[in-house]
C-alpha cells in the first residue's frame, strides 16, 4: 500500500514539474535557452561584460571602417586689410567690386583657403571610401584619418551630385578593415539604427535613435527618397555611416534640419550600391532617359480623366524625338506601372527610369482616355537635366482670368510657333487661377482635354464646364506644358 501510494505522489510530482516547465517556457521566454541565429545571419554583441544590453561590441566592430575627412577649397571673396576692403564694406553696394578690383588690384577679392570635415566608411580592402559629394566636390586637398590615426592624401574617383555620392580613395599598402553593406530595402520604420561620424570634428562619436519614416522627399535632388532618422546628426557626420543592429551600414548620413531636432537624414546604401561600379569605372552615373515631363496627379485631375484613384504619373509633355515620342506616350497619358513595379506617384517613375540601363527595353502601362495599354520604351541616355514637371496647383475658389486670342505681334514677342489657343493677360490676385499658379504670359492650349483655339472657344469651354468640380486646363508656359485645375 506504501509503495502504491509512493508511486502515486512520484507522478503526480512529475506531472506537476513538467506543467510547471511548460507554463514558465510559455511566461518567461527569456527563461528558454537561446536558439543559435541563422548561419547566413550577421551578428554582432548585444551584451556587455556585466551581461547588460550594449551597443558597444556592434560599435566596436564598426570603427575601424569608418574614417575622419578633412578638406580644404580655395574660395574668392571680399578681403584685403581696412574698412574699405572687408566683408562689411558700405560701398560695395554703391560702386561694385569691379571698381575696388580696378583701384586696389585684386585687393577686393582675395583668396581664402576654407577647411571643413566630414566622414566616409572603407568599403574595400583597397582603400575605396564612400562619402558624400558635397564633402569633397570643391576640395583641392582631401586627407582622411583612419582609426589608427594614420593620414592619407585621398582622390576622387567619382562623384554624383544628384544623389550627393562620392567615391575616393587612399593608396595604402596594408588592407583596410571594410564596412558590410546592408540591404535599405528591407529596412523598416521603427527599426534601431547607429550614426557614426566626426561632428564638429569630435572622431567617433555614437549615436543612436530609430528609423522616423523612409522615401522622404526634401528637395535635396531629383532623386530624393531618404531614410529620416532621430539618431543625431550634426555637421561633420556627412558621409558618415547609418548601420542597422547587425552593424551592417544601411544608409549615408547626409542632412540636417537647421535648427530641428531628432530629425536627420540618410541616403539609402542600396542606391550608393546601384552605381558603385560606375562611379569607379566611369567616374560619373549615367542615367536612363525617358522624356517626359511628369506630374502629380490630383483627385480633381483624376476625375476629370474619369480615373477612379489619384495614382500614377500624369504625362503634361513629351519631348520631340524622345524615347517616349518614337513609343507613341502622348500628352494626358497616366503611366500606372513601370517593368512591372507599381507607379504611385510622379515621384516614383524617374527614380525608376533613372536606374534603366542605357538601351534596355522598359514595358510601360497606361491610361489612355479610360483604357489601359501597354508600350514598349527602349530608354536613352538622360545628358542633362530637362524639363521637370510644373509647380503644384492649389485648388480653391473662384476663377479669375483674363485672357486674349493669340495675335501675331504677341506670337511673335513670346516666340510662339503655334498661335492656337488663347494667353492669359491678367490673373485677378487672390483668385483660384492665381492659387493654380496661372500667370500672366501663360498659354491655355485645351481645357477638359478638349483643344481651345480662340477666346470664344475658351468660353464655351468654360460655360460646359463645372467649376465647382474643376475645371482641367492644359497650360504652356515657355517651352514646357502642365495641367492645372481651377476650381470655384
Amino acid at each position: 500500500m506504501k509503495n502504491k501510494r509512493l508511486v502515486v505522489t512520484v507522478c503526480v510530482l512529475t506531472a506537476a514539474a513538467l506543467a510547471f516547465a511548460y507554463v514558465r517556457a510559455q511566461v518567461l521566454p527569456e527563461a528558454r535557452p537561446a536558439a543559435p541565429p541563422p548561419q547566413n545571419v550577421r551578428t554582432v554583441a548585444a551584451f556587455n561584460s556585466s551581461g547588460l544590453p550594449s551597443l558597444a561590441g556592434l560599435v566596436n566592430e564598426a570603427k575601424p571602417s569608418i574614417v575622419n575627412i578633412s578638406t580644404t577649397a580655395v574660395i574668392r571673396g571680399p578681403g584685403g586689410q581696412g574698412p574699405m576692403m572687408g566683408p562689411n564694406n558700405p560701398f560695395k553696394d554703391f560702386f561694385g567690386d569691379d571698381f575696388f578690383d580696378k583701384f586696389f588690384g585684386n585687393g577686393g577679392r582675395r583668396e581664402y583657403k576654407q577647411r571643413s570635415l566630414g566622414s566616409g566608411f572603407v568599403i574595400d580592402k583597397e582603400g575605396y571610401i564612400l562619402t558624400n559629394n558635397h564633402v569633397v566636390e570643391k576640395a583641392t586637398t582631401i586627407k582622411v584619418k583612419l582609426s589608427d590615426e594614420k593620414e592619407y592624401d585621398a582622390k576622387i574617383i567619382g562623384r554624383d551630385p544628384k544623389t550627393d555620392i562620392a567615391l575616393i580613395k587612399i593608396d595604402v599598402k596594408q588592407s583596410l578593415p571594410v564596412a558590410v553593406l546592408g540591404d535599405s530595402e528591407v529596412l523598416q520604420v521603427g527599426d534601431w539604427v547607429v550614426a557614426i561620424g566626426n561632428p564638429f570634428g569630435l572622431e567617433h562619436t555614437v549615436t543612436a535613435g530609430i528609423v522616423s519614416a523612409k522615401s522622404r522627399i526634401i528637395g535635396a535632388g531629383p532623386y530624393d527618397q531618404f531614410i529620416q532618422t532621430d539618431a543625431s546628426i550634426n555637421p561633420g557626420n556627412s558621409g558618415g555611416p547609418l548601420l542597422n543592429l547587425k552593424g551592417e551600414v544601411v544608409g549615408i548620413n547626409t542632412a540636417i534640419v537647421s535648427g530641428g531636432q531628432g530629425i536627420g537624414f540618410a541616403i539609402p546604401i542600396n542606391v550608393a550600391k546601384d552605381m558603385l561600379s560606375q562611379l569607379k569605372t566611369r567616374g560619373k552615373v549615367a542615367r536612363g532617359w525617358l522624356g517626359v515631363v511628369i506630374q502629380k496627379m490630383t483627385p480633381e485631375i483624376a476625375k476629370s480623366f474619369g480615373l477612379k484613384e489619384s495614382e500614377g504619373a500624369l504625362v503634361a509633355d513629351v519631348m520631340d524625338q524622345s524615347p517616349a515620342d518614337k513609343a507613341g506616350i502622348k500628352r494626358g497619358d497616366v503611366i500606372i506601372s513601370y517593368n512591372g513595379k507599381k507607379i504611385k506617384d510622379n515621384e516614383t517613375l524617374p527614380r525608376l527610369v533613372a536606374a534603366t540601363e542605357i538601351g534596355a527595353k522598359a514595358k510601360i502601362v497606361l491610361i489612355r482616355d479610360k483604357k489601359q495599354m501597354e508600350v514598349s520604351v527602349v530608354i536613352g541616355e538622360l545628358q542633362e537635366e530637362g524639363l521637370r514637371a510644373s509647380k503644384k496647383t492649389e485648388i480653391e475658389k473662384d476663377l479669375g482670368l483674363v485672357v486674349q486670342d493669340i495675335t501675331a505681334e504677341i506670337a511673335k514677342h513670346l516666340n510662339l510657333k503655334d498661335k492656337k489657343g488663347v494667353i492669359v493677360t491678367d490673373v485677378i490676385p487672390g483668385s483660384p487661377a492665381q492659387e493654380a499658379d496661372i500667370r500672366s504670359g501663360d498659354v491655355i492650349r485645351a481645357i477638359g482635354r478638349k483643344p481651345v483655339r480662340s477666346v470664344a472657344e475658351f468660353k464655351e469651354a468654360v460655360k460646359r464646364s463645372n467649376v465647382k468640380e474643376g475645371i482641367v486646363m492644359l497650360i504652356q508656359r515657355e517651352n514646357a506644358t502642365f495641367y492645372a485645375v481651377i476650381r470655384e
